[in-house]
């Protein structure tokens, strides 16, 4: 165990490769770290598929190793300092992971503001990041920002109207849909999703609030047999991602090879990764369903009550931005019509 921990630390520890070599060899060798599975979407069809385009764009000068599942060590709140710090080049990270940190983007995450299509939310927070996040993530350089599509109720009994809801308990994922999930009136219970079987498998928790796109990574199917989801636009919540990177190590790139993390950054990342969940949704919906497992769509009127009953969230975060001097109404306003317009392209 001693020597693993060693091992462990001296690995954390290692600066990135920075080398000249023959032609056609490596120059610059990056590492991403990310929380999710090695064999979850995320990984295999965006981050994995990112870093080649990367690589064969570069001619071979630029090589990013990906690490799943925490292999770098430390915990998924911790992914936004390792990039900070440059314990690692580049993190995959939900900034809803270090709750009131990152306020701004925030606006995206609040109940019934996003869209059910990924390809939506995730045009629209890329868009806003230009005008509004530059400060906010001014400590790493970002690569792109992005948001799943509607999110689910995943539970071990049927959820089909508000009532049902009241007493579960359930995992979330930001500081927003926690608050969304208890003004409806369940229990809500945050940790990061690598958590969350255990706590199923211990009875912590009676189920999950996640997109189609995580359940097969975490075998979520396998445990609970009801799935509730949103009939269209808006949905009940969406959290917000970034795919981000040291920012000396970005600015210590040669300039032609700045050019190549470029051309792979803002809406062309963007799209990669929300096609990836656009694409995989429908097809983990019907996995579950071969399942034997049941898929409930709220009714429109019971949406309208859902609604009604997590208005106090939003206007509890308006006021708490507001005292940081931010201007909530303004973000709300361009968070809104930045999704109206992008679910119109889209």
């Amino acid at each position: 165990m001693f020597h693993r921990r060693h091992v462990l630390a001296g690995l954390i520890g290692a600066p990135t490769v920075l080398r000249v070599t023959r032609a056609g060899a490596a120059e610059v060798s990056m590492r991403l770290h990310h929380f999710m599975a090695g064999v979850s979407p995320g990984h295999r069809e965006f981050l994995v598929r990112w870093a080649k385009k990367v690589e064969a764009e570069s001619g071979g000068r630029i090589k990013i190793d990906v690490f799943p599942s925490m292999q770098l060590g430390g915990a998924p709140p911790q992914l936004f300092d390792q990039a900070k710090d440059g314990v690692v080049d580049l993190v995959w990270t939900l900034p809803g992971y270090t709750a009131n940190r990152f306020p701004m983007i925030e606006v995206f995450e609040l109940p019934f503001i996003g869209a059910k299509r990924a390809m939506t939310n995730s045009r629209a927070v890329q868009e806003f990041s230009t005008k509004h996040l530059a400060k906010e993530f001014g400590d790493v350089h970002p690569i792109c920002f992005w948001a799943h599509d509607g999110g689910l109720i995943h539970a071990s009994r049927p959820v089909t109207k508000l009532e049902d809801i009241r007493g579960l308990k359930l995992r979330f994922p930001t500081r927003l849909a926690g608050e969304g999930l208890r003004a409806l009136g369940a229990t809500a219970i945050g940790m990061p999703v690598p958590q969350v079987p255990e706590a199923i498998s211990q009875r912590v928790i009676d189920g999950a609030v996640v997109p189609w796109e995580i359940v097969p990574s975490i075998k979520l199917h396998e445990m609970v047999k009801n799935h509730t989801a949103f009939p269209g636009t808006p949905t009940f919540y969406t959290s917000t991602f970034v795919l981000a990177m040291n920012k000396a190590r970005y600015e210590g790139l040669a300039p032609d090879l700045r050019k190549v993390i470029d051309a792979n950054s803002g809406q062309v990342a963007t799209a990669m990764v929300a096609t990836m969940f656009d694409t995989t949704a429908p097809k983990v919906e019907e996995l579950a369903k071969k399942r034997g497992n049941t898929v409930h769509i709220l009714a429109p009127e019971e949406v309208e009550r859902w609604k009604a009953a997590c208005a106090p969230v939003t206007e509890a975060w308006l006021k708490s931005v507001k005292e940081k001097g931010i201007n909530g109404e303004a973000l709300l306003a361009d968070a809104t019509a930045l999704i109206a317009k992008h679910d119109q392209a889209a």
